[in-house]
């Protein structure tokens, strides 16, 4: 089954698309690869309620202006996903400029404020020695060295309070409840915000229509199994969503078909393992080796952040479901060898 995509174009800058009754598509630049960030505006009453904020640009700042002055009435709340600059990053301006209150995870609070700070093994320095310990080159390292912390950079200033919300909460916009569901592997505590009355769900980062969002793992927790949380939480997505849900991802086209979409992802995600164990079985191999099995093409230093990130955390996955073994050599670097089956016996 291929999905279903209602909206054949996204809304201009500037512009909103009701999507469903109440929920208006609006999106915004964002200066990467991915080129653009979808932001939802839901009817709350006698106002408004914003669903992530978009990246901390002067452009993007003068389009909310435009479209703030344009509402109806006030913004009473600003929802925030996850921790991400291109979804918090304008938080604390969007505060300030209409009074309104933010809504968050507690884990995605926190760790933008821990990332910011660069402390408890977040920053620069503790991702420059994760990367050292999984082959990546002295350059490379390098230029990580001078880089710094590049969140701090694309987000000028962090809220300091909020309003926490958890698993199983159910926030009320216009009389509508719309269910708090929690994924994990892209980010902490990831909210993704589900009505059934609508048949919509807010998915931000966890399920996207064509490129599978980035999963990796923090030098903080360098043992995490972040594909496998991702794959649990998209299986329960799965599983929670009628199949007409309307999806409302955080890039690309609103669309229909979750359990497809879910499908296609564990597919994607199952041949890179599989073209991780076959090169391993050639020779054992640390993760900064196995970028080009991932990749297959050039890297610049903000890529090869995310690739590095993504390939620790796809060899964590088969280390720990048993398909690799982990060793380090006499450099101290960490390297995978695939199971034989005499090994695994």
């Amino acid at each position: 089954m291929s999905l279903h995509y209602p909206h054949a174009y996204p809304p201009a800058a500037g512009e909103r698309i009701e999507v469903a009754p109440g929920v208006y598509w609006l999106r915004m630049p964002l200066p990467f690869q991915l080129n653009h960030i979808n932001l939802w505006l839901l009817r709350d009453g006698d106002g408004w309620t914003i669903v992530d904020t978009g990246f901390p640009d002067d452009g993007v700042r003068e389009t909310w202006t435009q479209i703030i002055d344009q509402l109806d009435g006030p913004v009473k709340r600003l929802i925030v996903t996850h921790f991400h600059p291109d979804h918090l990053g304008l938080a604390a301006w969007l505060m300030e400029k209409t009074g309104a209150l933010l809504s968050m995870t507690a884990g995605e609070f926190l760790t933008a404020h821990v990332v910011w700070n660069e402390v408890g093994g977040h920053g620069a320095r503790f991702m420059v020695e994760q990367f050292r310990q999984h082959g990546l080159d002295a350059e490379h390292l390098a230029k990580f060295e001078k880089r710094g912390s590049g969140y701090r950079k694309a987000v000028p200033a962090l809220p300091e309070y909020y309003h926490r919300l958890k698993a199983g909460d159910v926030a009320a916009v216009d009389g509508k409840k719309w269910q708090i569901l929690i994924g994990h592997g892209h980010a902490p505590e990831h909210m993704a915000l589900y009505c059934a009355e609508l048949g919509v769900l807010i998915s931000g980062d966890m399920l996207l229509p064509k490129i599978s969002t980035n999963i990796s793992v923090f030098a903080a927790t360098p043992n995490d199994n972040a594909l496998g949380w991702f794959l649990d939480s998209l299986d329960d997505l799965a599983r929670e969503m009628p199949a007409e849900t309307l999806v409302l991802p955080s890039h690309g086209l609103p669309f229909v078909g979750v359990q497809p979409r879910v499908a296609a992802l564990h597919a994607h995600h199952e041949e890179r393992l599989l073209a991780l164990e076959e090169a391993c079985e050639i020779a054992p191999q640390s993760a900064a080796e196995l970028l080009d099995v991932l990749f297959q093409r050039a890297l610049d230093t903000h890529q090869t952040m995310f690739a590095m990130g993504e390939a620790i955390a796809h060899l964590n996955f088969l280390e720990q479901t048993g398909r690799l073994s982990r060793n380090t050599d006499a450099h101290g670097v960490i390297r995978y060898t695939r199971r034989t089956a005499c090994a695994v016996h």
